[in-house]
């Protein structure tokens, strides 16, 4: 049986808050992958980022970015699921709504707008909800995340179900944040870690003892007997 891994990057299998990759996890993953098995990143960050991660990582070649609105399958092959022109207008009422609100200085996005974490989102939230219903706005813990309505994690997962050939029975997905439920919702097993927030625990199958990097390695090895086949 071929297992899809649907994991995480930032507070998942990065250490030390700055985006640095905890090799542990990526070693572990890599295994994973060189035993047949897929590892798909899903990530807040771009698709691109994602993308390149994993192929300088050793453990594939497709990603989903944007949280869930961009997939990406090659330097230039992209598939956009969500509408960055709904989401540059939301962003343009908020500015003009909350003034200081900034853009985050990340890598180019395709499908979603950016904001460093330094507003109100209760009030921006309500803002949204009134003015601009047709996107919404989250918190990764890495960004402030305009998104359409309609994508998330879980809606990435799903384009991995229609069109890329895995199966959501045999699909784990580990995180970290509330921006991961939707994709433990979608997944046949759902993995928290120890650093998630208490809704994001809530809504999975497993919840490990460590945080970050080393709760996925120690995920992994609690995985380890389905992924051999032995259970």
């Amino acid at each position: 049986m071929r297992w899809t891994l649907a994991v995480d990057i930032d507070g998942t299998i990065t250490e030390n808050g700055n985006g640095t990759i905890h090799l542990g996890a990526l070693g572990a993953l890599r295994s994973v992958a060189a035993m047949g098995h897929r590892v798909v990143y899903v990530t807040g960050r771009s698709s691109v980022e994602a993308y390149v991660l994993s192929m300088f990582g050793g453990t594939g070649g497709i990603a989903v970015g944007e949280n869930g609105g961009c997939i990406t399958t090659g330097p230039a092959s992209h598939v956009l699921l969500g509408d960055i022109g709904a989401c540059r207008k939301a962003y343009q009422t908020l500015q003009e709504q909350m003034p200081g609100m900034r853009e985050k200085a990340v890598f180019p996005r395709m499908t979603e707008v950016v904001l460093e974490r330094t507003f109100d989102m209760e009030e921006a939230t309500a803002i949204i909800r009134t003015m601009h219903p047709e996107v919404t706005i989250s918190d990764s813990g890495y960004a402030i995340h305009i998104n359409s309505r309609g994508i998330d994690k879980g809606r990435g997962l799903r384009e991995l179900y229609s069109e890329h050939g895995a199966e959501r029975a045999c699909t784990v997905a580990i995180g970290d944040s509330g921006t991961d439920i939707p994709m433990f919702l979608e997944a046949g097993l759902s993995v928290a870690l120890a650093n998630a927030p208490e809704r994001a625990a809530e809504s999975a199958d497993m919840v490990t003892a460590s945080p970050g990097g080393d709760g996925v390695v120690e995920a992994l090895q609690r995985l380890a007997p389905r992924l051999a086949g032995d259970a």
